[in-house]
C-alpha cells in the first residue's frame, strides 16, 4: 500500500483543493482519501511517497490523438495547403497516411506514449489513419501502449477513399482487435470511420453495427472545417449531424470529435441524442478549421473531452488554449473557467471514452494520478489553485505519474524508457516517411 504525501489534493475538478489531504493506493485503486496525518496514523506500515510542494490531481484522459502525428512534425511541404480540402487532399493523405508502414507507426506510438506520460497523461483514445497498414497495425500499436503502461482505447480509421478492399480491412482491423482479450487489460479497441465525405451510408451503418455487436463506441470525425457539412448538404441534403441522426447512427455510443462548424440544429442533436464529443483546441487552429461551440455545447450537457489531435501532446498546452480561445471567440473572460476545462481534460474524457471510475480521486476509482510542482510564482490557495495549474504549468513540472496503481513516471523520468534512442529511432522513421 502507498500513500501519497502532497501538499495539495484535488480529488476532481469539480471540488475544492484540499490543503495537506493525500491518497492511499491499494493495488489499481484508490483506497482512500484524507488529511495526511490521518492516514499515516491508520496505515503505519505504508510506504509513504513524500509530495511536498507539489499538488497530486487525476491524470489526464486525452480524448483525441494520433500517435502517429509526431512523425509529421516539421515534414517538408512543397506548398502551404490553402484550406482544409486541400490540407487533406495534397498534403496529409499522400505525404503522411499513405505513407505510414508499421516501423513507423511503433516508433510514434512509443515517443507518443512517452510524451503523454511526461505530461501527466494516463488514459487515451487514438485513432490510426494509415490505409495501406492492415492487417495488424493496431497490434503493433497495442503493444507499444502495453509496454509503457498506459490505459487505451485504440481505434482504426477505416476509409472507403482507397477502394473497396482497403475499406474492409479498416473495419476488420477495428473488429479484430475488439474482439481480442489476449492483452494486459488496460488497453481496448474502438470503432472508427472516417467522414461522410470518405464513407457511404451503407458502410457508416456496417461499421456501427459491428461495434453494437460488441458494445463498443463508434467514433468519426465531424465537421472539422467548413468542408464536410457543405459537402453533406449538397450530397445528402442535410448536414453532417443531420445525415447521421436520420440513419439513426446519432447516440450516445457515438463520439463525434472535432463538431466545429456546426449549425444551431446540430448542436441541438448532439445534446438531445446524447453523442459525445472530442475538443481540439489547438490543432483547429493549425488546420484553420475554426474554433468549436463547446462551451454552448457544456451548458447544453454534452459530455465532452480535450484531445490532442497528435498536434502538441501536453494537455497543459491544450488546456490552455481551451480556456483562453473560448474567451476571445465569446468576448468573455468568464467562458470556459478554469474548473470547467480541468474537468474535460480528466473525468470528461474518461466519460467520453467510456473509461468506467476513472477521473476522480475517490475511493474506489482508478489510481491514476499526476504529481505536479506546486511553487507557482504566486501563492497557491485553494481559490486559486485549479488556475494557477492551467495557466502555469506543462510537462517540465510533472514529477511523477502513477496508472492504475503502478509508477510509471518518477522524477520525471518515464521507467524503463530510453529517450535518446526513442528519439532517435523516431528520426529514422520520420526520415524515411519525408523522403517518400
Amino acid at each position: 500500500m502507498t500513500i501519497v504525501a502532497p501538499t495539495w489534493l484535488v480529488t476532481s475538478a469539480g471540488e475544492e483543493p484540499r490543503r495537506d489531504w493525500g491518497v492511499r493506493v491499494a493495488g489499481e485503486t484508490i483506497d482512500a482519501v484524507g488529511p495526511t496525518v490521518d492516514l499515516r496514523e491508520a496505515h503505519p506500515a505504508d510506504e509513504v511517497v513524500d509530495a511536498a510542494d507539489h499538488v497530486v490531481l487525476p491524470g489526464f484522459v486525452n480524448a483525441h490523438v494520433h500517435l502517429y502525428g509526431v512523425l509529421a512534425h516539421g515534414i517538408p511541404a512543397d506548398a502551404q495547403p490553402d484550406g482544409f480540402w486541400s490540407f487533406l487532399e495534397d498534403y496529409w493523405w499522400p505525404q503522411v497516411e499513405d505513407r505510414l508502414d508499421h516501423e513507423m507507426i511503433r516508433v510514434a506510438a512509443e515517443w507518443a506514449c512517452l510524451e503523454m506520460l511526461r505530461s501527466g497523461t494516463t488514459g487515451f483514445f487514438d485513432i490510426l489513419e494509415a490505409p495501406h497498414a492492415p492487417p495488424d497495425a493496431l497490434f503493433v500499436e497495442r503493444t507499444a501502449v502495453e509496454r509503457f503502461g498506459l490505459r487505451g482505447l485504440l481505434s482504426f480509421e477505416a476509409t472507403e477513399r482507397a477502394g473497396p478492399e482497403v475499406a474492409r480491412l479498416g473495419l476488420d482491423e477495428n473488429v479484430r482487435l475488439i474482439d481480442d482479450d489476449s492483452g494486459a487489460g488496460l488497453v481496448q479497441g474502438a470503432m472508427s470511420w472516417h467522414t461522410v465525405f470518405t464513407c457511404t451510408e451503407a458502410f457508416i451503418r456496417e461499421a456501427v453495427d459491428l461495434a453494437g455487436e460488441r458494445g463498443a463506441i463508434y467514433h468519426a470525425h465531424c465537421n472539422e472545417g467548413t468542408h464536410e457539412g457543405e459537402w453533406s448538404q449538397l450530397h445528402h441534403g442535410m448536414r453532417t449531424v443531420e445525415f447521421y441522426d436520420s440513419i439513426g447512427v446519432a447516440g450516445p455510443s457515438f463520439l463525434a470529435s472535432q463538431c466545429v462548424q456546426v449549425s444551431d440544429r446540430e448542436r441541438e442533436l448532439i445534446a438531445e441524442r446524447g453523442m459525445r464529443v472530442s475538443h481540439m483546441p489547438l490543432a483547429n487552429c493549425e488546420v484553420g478549421g475554426g474554433i468549436a461551440p463547446v462551451p454552448e455545447l457544456h451548458d447544453a450537457g454534452v459530455t465532452i473531452g480535450l484531445g490532442s489531435d497528435g498536434y502538441i501532446n501536453d494537455v497543459f498546452e491544450v488546456m490552455r488554449g481551451a480556456f483562453l480561445l473560448h474567451k476571445a471567440r465569446l468576448r468573455d473572460p468568464g467562458a470556459m473557467p478554469a474548473a470547467t476545462v480541468l474537468g474535460l481534460a480528466t473525468e470528461g474524457g474518461a466519460q467520453a471514452l467510456g473509461f468506467e471510475r476513472v477521473g476522480r480521486l475517490e475511493p474506489g476509482w482508478a489510481a491514476d494520478l499526476q504529481v505536479v510542482d506546486a511553487r507557482f510564482p504566486t501563492p497557491a490557495h485553494a481559490h486559486n489553485l485549479v488556475e494557477q495549474l492551467v495557466l502555469w504549468r506543462n510537462h517540465t513540472h510533472v514529477r511523477d505519474v502513477m496508472v492504475a496503481g503502478s509508477w510509471r513516471v518518477r522524477g520525471g523520468e518515464v521507467i524503463g524508457a530510453d529517450a535518446p534512442r526513442l528519439r532517435a529511432a523516431l528520426h529514422e522513421q520520420a526520415e524515411r516517411l519525408w523522403a517518400g
